[in-house]
This record gives C-alpha cells, sequence and structure tokens, in this order.
C-alpha cells in the first residue's frame, strides 16, 4: 500500500469511529430527553425538596413562622394600602358653619314659629 492509500484507509476508520461516537451520543441524547425521564427526574427532584423542606422546618420552627408572619404582613400591607387610597380618593365633607341666628336644629325651628 502506497502512503496515500494508507493515509486514505486511516481517515475512512477515524470516520467510522466518529460516526460511531456521535451515534452512541446522539442515542444517549435521545435517552436523557425521554419525556417519561425527565418527568420521573422532575418528580424526583420535587419529592426529595419537599422532604428538605419539611424536615427545615422541623429543626427550626421559629424561622418558618417568621417567614409566614412576613408574607402574612406583605399580603396585608397591600391590603391597608388599598384601603388608604381608596380613603385619599374620596373627598371630605366641608364642616358648615352655622350663624347665631340659625337655631342648632333645624327641626326646633318649626315648632318655635
Amino acid at each position: 500500500m502506497t502512503a496515500a492509500k494508507r493515509s486514505l484507509a486511516a481517515a475512512e476508520a477515524q470516520a467510522v469511529e466518529a460516526r460511531a461516537r456521535l451515534s452512541a451520543t446522539w442515542t444517549d441524547v435521545q435517552a436523557r430527553l425521554d419525556p417519561k425521564l425527565l418527568a420521573d427526574e422532575a418528580r424526583d427532584a420535587s419529592t426529595a425538596a419537599a422532604f428538605a423542606g419539611l424536615e427545615q422546618m422541623r429543626r427550626n420552627p421559629s424561622l418558618v413562622a417568621g417567614i409566614a408572619g412576613l408574607f402574612g404582613l406583605l399580603l396585608a400591607g397591600q391590603q391597608i394600602a388599598a384601603v388608604r387610597r381608596r380613603r385619599q380618593r374620596r373627598k371630605p365633607v366641608p364642616a358648615q358653619v352655622r350663624s347665631a341666628s340659625s337655631p342648632t336644629n333645624p327641626s326646633l325651628s318649626r315648632i318655635e314659629s
């Protein structure tokens, strides 16, 4: 075999190996992206996170109470702010000044006359 034929054979062998690696990689990617497998992994991860959160709550109940209190204040703060905005939108009724000649109770003026 000449040097050109040997290099051609080596290049073809490298191409075959590269195709085999690509095929293996593609199969691996397809296996990882299987929807059922992804759903199972997500479920397992969320379950593990929930159990870790419960364990943390058991170890630090005051922290959980503080977080719940802050969340409650956040919700109540929004409601309090909404009430304040509504009150500010209302225009105050001006006070009526009565003269000394008019009686304090208008219904008495009918009786006196």
